[in-house]
């Protein structure tokens, strides 16, 4: 079995655009969270942290300043995902642990 460091899961596209009006701005952040995970190497087994898993969600019932990005085992949540802010959460958060905390909209402890 591989080991998981991080599992991203982005807002992107909800059927109910409840919290992000524009589809093209989620759209867009996903394009590139799927682009950098693959070309930082992060999905690849061999990666001494473990593997970035990626999912693109409908919803996350954060309904305000999407697109959402859910940053587990974490619990961080950032709002107003955009395509240029992507890069920045993956490294200074997902690689270098730092997370970016003027864009963090919550935390969840998940049972911690």
């Amino acid at each position: 079995m591989v080991r998981v460091s991080h599992h991203l899961l982005l807002c992107a596209t909800p059927t109910k655009a409840l919290c992000c009006p524009d589809p093209e701005l989620g759209a867009a952040s996903w394009a590139r969270l799927k682009q950098l995970v693959r070309e930082l190497g992060l999905e690849n087994p061999a990666r001494e942290q473990g593997i970035v898993l990626r999912t693109k969600a409908d919803c996350l019932r954060i309904c305000a300043e999407g697109p959402i990005l859910l940053i587990w085992p974490d619990g961080v949540i950032y709002g107003g995902v955009s395509a240029e802010r992507v890069e920045r959460i993956i490294k200074e958060h997902v690689i270098s642990g730092v997370p970016i905390e003027t864009w963090v909209v919550g935390r969840n402890q998940f049972g911690r």
